[in-house]
């Protein structure tokens, strides 16, 4: 494939990624994805047949981008507890960069669960969750943390980095009202997180 082909490529995946994130598959147009490209739609259509072949790419890239930390955190050889405090230092730091993230994946995956379902597949989630599975056993067993339904902690450790950014609007106010600045709130979760998940497990 010559440079320019990737080029343009490239310029299309950009342009469609800015387009889908603003307006989802249903509000996105074609044109507007060509236009922001600097192609022309005919052009479009010749890299990609669809609006919802395009869509698939960009969302799998997405979705895959927003699981792939967990994914990395729950594959490492650290302890438990450094493992947790590692996931949501990296976690909450690339959400800030990708704060639009969250409530787009979300929107999506209601209406489309099953996406979602095929990017852990090729992110291999399942072994690796496995692993995190064994790692608490392991932890149990020794008498570090107490007995606990493990999809629930995984669910549990996502919705603590991912809600306050899939409902940003709605805890602005919140915090606006007691004079908390968002930000500030965000950057206090990297240390807030993992200390309320670690001692939630832990043996009493």
């Amino acid at each position: 494939m010559t440079a320019p082909v990737k080029m343009t490529e490239q310029h299309i995946l950009n342009a469609a990624t800015d387009v889908f994130m603003e307006k989802g598959l249903a509000g996105a147009r074609m044109q507007e994805i060509a236009d922001r490209a600097g192609i022309n739609k005919a052009m479009l259509h010749y890299y990609y047949r669809s609006k919802e072949k395009l869509f698939d790419i960009v969302f799998e890239k997405l979705a895959g981008s927003l699981f792939q930390k967990l994914i990395v955190s729950l594959d490492n050889d650290l302890p438990f507890e450094e493992k947790i405090r590692s996931f949501y230092q990296e976690h909450i730091q690339f959400l800030q960069k990708h704060p639009k993230l969250p409530p787009f994946i979300i929107n999506e995956i209601n209406q489309h669960p099953e996406r979602v379902v095929k990017i852990f597949e090729n992110l291999g989630l399942s072994s690796i969750r496995n692993k995190f599975s064994h790692q608490l056993n392991e932890e149990i067993s020794a008498g570090t943390i107490q007995k606990i339904d493990q999809m629930q902690l995984l669910i549990n450790i996502l919705a603590l980095s991912i809600f306050p950014f899939a409902a940003r609007g709605l805890l602005e106010k919140l915090l606006e009202a007691e004079n908390i600045d968002y930000n500030e709130f965000i950057e206090s979760r990297k240390t807030v997180c993992p200390e309320f998940v670690i001692n939630a497990v832990k043996l009493k």
